[in-house]
């Protein structure tokens, strides 16, 4: 929690002006037990209305200023708390982009959203009670003692008693709910999780009649989390009965005390007075802290979950090459590479071997779960290489900036993820400053331009979250167009062709091929039709490159594309056979 604090620098002023007005307001609080007692002991006694027409101005004047001291404090503390939320959560937001995907993988989506929003939001009401309560609360309570003592010292014992028991109290219910806060936000990660699952999935919840199964699991989750939080709300609960009592007592001792004292004549009744005032403040001021102890205990469990993201380094360093020789012919070669994801159990990639010359298109094909992707992934440096070396135009990628060499790559993901807003607005991810021409080139090379011109305003067509109002070729056609539209000297379509029926499929591949001689193409598909006319066919099984050739050298000889091949064209089996 402790290094998120560089997020309230820019806040300083506002950070120190917060407490100084609590605790100017809490030095004219403590003073009004004090007028009290003179009203009392002179105005009442003495039947001085003019005297106590005069200390209940001063009072009317104490209240007033307190106010406007506490409003001013909570000015300050609520533009301090709320500055340094946004700061914190643009830092984390930013972070978050710098990991790589293997580390996001680790952490998950589910608890990334949280941490971004209901951790930061307690953090940030933490930051605000403690700018305006947490010097206050200290200040009025030690204050009152040390009033008690100028009052009668004898009497202010009960204080320097009562006071030591109540921080033992407050400060071990602290100690015992914080590890209980954290569980309960850890569970609020699941809740999320199982959630967004569920908005974004839907479709297919509805389409098996999972409703009420699904229904279960979330109302078992929020119950789980209700006990959880209801435990941990119980212990800190305690705090305000237990303090209630303990002050109770504390009066009960001090009003018997110093009853005994005022018909001894030690004491006077005004004294008496200011005593319990004083008492009073230190229970209400200590019902505010057990409070504030409850916020900020919750507060720092939610930045320490925050301040983990934050201190998490990214796993990838960005290469300082700012140069890219496009003229070698050798595109990508891969040297003995294998990969195996965080948590993995085993190789997802085990010694890839390949070298890839400019200007080919190159299929890769497999099963569920051969590692397609996985490979593919490794050429824009999504994931690092944990063996070997992928080497981009001759050099290894990791020697490459990021940003130049995601510049050089076309990439068309396996899901289709579109973003709200115009046609126009989503192929300009592709290339900021697309022209018209560009964007007509690119929609008709993904074979898109026949329906986007039928959509109401064509390119201005308002496209909804997730490409909600669009079919599944539309869209892979329109993400296709995104890729295009940047003119990549690598492009990679990862099995993103795969709701094109196969007219449109061989459309979009010669068109890809038509497009420049220099770009070189991967497709990446389940489909033999997709890949048959690649000048090199590389065929995946379990991790592992086990065939590499043209279609008619790997139906000849490998036994992992003909039964990929044969399941797909059964009447060239029968035929072959």
């Amino acid at each position: 929690m402790k290094s998120l604090l560089i997020y309230l620098k820019d806040y300083k002023k506002e950070s120190v002006l917060a407490p100084i007005f609590k605790m100017l307001e809490a030095c004219f609080e403590l003073i009004v037990p004090l007028v009290m007692a003179a009203v009392i002991d002179v105005g009442i006694v003495n039947s001085d209305k003019t005297y106590v027409m005069k200390m209940c101005g001063v009072l009317v004047l104490l209240g007033i200023v307190g106010l406007a001291a506490s409003i001013t404090a909570q000015f300050y503390a609520a533009k301090a708390a709320t500055g340094f939320a946004s700061k914190l959560r643009s830092a984390l937001f930013e972070h978050i982009h710098s990991l790589s995907f293997s580390q996001t993988d680790v952490f998950g989506t589910d608890t990334l959203i949280t941490r971004m929003t209901s951790d930061i939001n307690q953090v940030q009401s933490g930051v605000n009670m403690v700018l305006r309560l947490f010097m206050r609360s200290p200040i009025v309570v030690i204050g009152a003692m040390i009033m008690a003592f100028t009052v009668n010292p004898s009497e202010a014992f009960i204080f320097v008693i009562v006071i030591p028991l109540l921080a033992i109290v407050v400060f071990g219910i602290m100690l015992i709910t914080m590890p209980l806060y954290k569980k309960a936000q850890a569970r609020l990660d699941l809740i999320t999780r199982g959630t967004r699952e569920n908005l974004t999935g839907v479709r297919v919840i509805r389409a098996f009649n999972k409703e009420e199964s699904e229904e279960k699991n979330y109302f078992e989750n929020t119950k789980a989390l209700s006990k959880e939080q209801q435990f941990v709300g119980g212990i800190s609960g305690l705090m305000n009965p237990i303090t209630y009592l303990m002050i109770s007592f504390a009066t009960i001792a001090l009003i018997y005390s110093g009853a005994v004292k005022v018909d001894t004549g030690i004491l006077t009744k005004g004294q008496v007075i200011a005593l319990i005032n004083y008492m009073s403040q230190i229970l209400i001021e200590l019902v505010k802290l057990a409070n504030l102890i409850i916020l900020t205990t919750k507060a720092v469990a939610c930045g320490d979950r925050i301040a983990a993201v934050i201190n998490t380094k990214p796993d990838m360093v960005n290469g300082k090459e700012e140069v890219i020789n496009t003229d070698n012919n050798e595109v990508l070669s891969f040297d003995h590479v294998s990969l195996t994801y965080k948590g993995g159990q085993g190789k997802a990639l085990d010694d890839i071997t390949f070298t890839i010359q400019k200007g080919q298109t190159v299929g890769i094909i497999g099963g569920t779960g051969s590692g397609k992707s996985s490979l593919v992934n490794l050429i824009p440096r999504f994931y690092d290489a944990t063996e070997g070396k992928v080497s981009i135009f001759g050099r290894d990628v990791r020697e490459y900036n990021y940003n130049l060499l995601r510049d050089k790559i076309g990439i068309v993901l396996q899901k289709a993820e579109l973003f709200h807003g115009t046609i126009e607005e989503n192929l300009k991810w592709g290339k900021e400053n697309a022209s018209k021409d560009d964007i007509e080139k690119a929609l008709e090379y993904s074979q898109a331009k026949e329906y986007v011109d039928k959509k109401p305003g064509k390119t201005s067509f308002e496209i909804e979250q997730n490409g909600r109002n669009l079919s599944g070729g539309q869209k892979q056609r329109l993400t296709i167009a995104r890729a295009l539209i940047k003119k990549p000297d690598i492009l990679i379509m990862d099995d993103s062709a795969s709701a094109l029926d196969f007219a449109t499929d061989a459309k979009l591949r010669m068109s890809i091929r038509n497009m420049s001689k220099d770009i070189t193409t991967f497709i990446v598909s389940q489909r033999a039709a997709s890949v048959q006319y690649a000048d090199v066919i590389l065929v995946m099984d379990d991790g592992k490159l086990v065939g590499k050739g043209t279609h008619e050298e790997l139906l000849a000889q490998n036994k992992v594309y003909q039964e990929i091949y044969y399941s797909q064209f059964p009447k060239e089996e029968a035929v072959n056979g």
